[in-house]
């Protein structure tokens, strides 16, 4: 055999060892639901500290809207659920290193994320919100509402940027801390606070002399996040959604723990 021809055998040899692995590498990626169905669990993790999505109750058991929303996914998917507690910051990581199954964390879908995961369809739809006391919640239905009154953000929050972007004439007071925050609405010191819908929806619950005030003034999605390369999974959680919020499962639950229909 000439050197030349040693070289093609050799070239061809390893694209053939090459393509096996890539294929090799699918079929182990697609198999995920299979492997959960055969395991008859699916393993969620969420980080257990972020109520009323997922907390530690009482009893020292995890409770919360996403942690009832997991149960119902597995049963939907036929499988018990294996809730485990992770920290924000590694949980992400524990998915793709295949410690989890999927997330159930309100991930925000971003395009940023979708290049690294897959989501499924929104559960709930979240964004910047406005709270006031009560009597006034009518007093705020669009960002030019704003103008001249006195708004309350988080220094350095999207919130603020926000502000400063959309209505210039509000007049801005930044806080380091959210107690100081609230007491400030609740004694009359500024109008409104600027903060995240499902927060807002959380804290009024709590506090019923406050209420969200109109429509939040932007749109932010959270999804389930699954990892890329595994179709019948994602078909398959989504189709477990659509059913959940077809037999109105999903809007019990977010009202439930939010006073509200959080999930559209």
């Amino acid at each position: 055999m000439t050197i030349s021809a040693f070289r093609r055998t050799l070239l061809v040899g390893t694209l053939g060892l090459a393509l096996g692995a890539s294929l090799l590498g699918q079929a182990v990626a697609g198999e995920q639901l299979g492997n959960i169905k055969k395991a008859g669990e699916i393993k969620i993790g969420l980080e257990g500290t972020y109520p009323p999505f997922s907390f530690v109750d009482e009893s020292g058991k995890l409770s919360g809207f996403e942690v009832e929303l997991s149960e119902a996914l597995a049963k939907e998917l036929g499988v018990k659920v294996k809730l485990q507690a992770t920290p924000w910051d590694g949980i992400l990581a524990a998915l793709e290193s295949k410690r989890l199954d999927a997330v159930v964390n309100q991930v925000t879908i971003s395009e940023e994320r979708k290049k690294k995961y897959d989501f499924s369809t929104p559960y709930t739809v979240s964004g910047i919100q406005a709270l006031v006391l009560k009597k006034n919640v009518d007093s705020i239905k669009a960002a030019n509402d704003l103008a001249g009154k006195k708004v309350g953000v988080g220094l350095g929050t999207n919130y603020e940027q926000w502000l400063k972007d959309n209505q210039p004439k509000a007049i801005i007071k930044t806080y380091n801390d959210d107690p100081t925050k609230f007491q400030d609405l609740k004694v009359g010191r500024i109008d409104a606070i600027l903060i995240d819908r499902l927060a807002a929806l959380e804290y009024a619950k709590k506090a019923p002399d406050t209420a969200a005030a109109g429509d939040a003034f932007s749109r932010q999605e959270a999804g389930i996040a699954l990892r890329k390369g595994e179709p019948e999974l994602l078909e398959a959680v989504n189709k477990a959604l659509d059913k959940l919020r077809a037999d109105g499962t999903l809007k019990k639950l977010s009202e439930k723990y939010f006073n509200a229909d959080v999930t559209q």
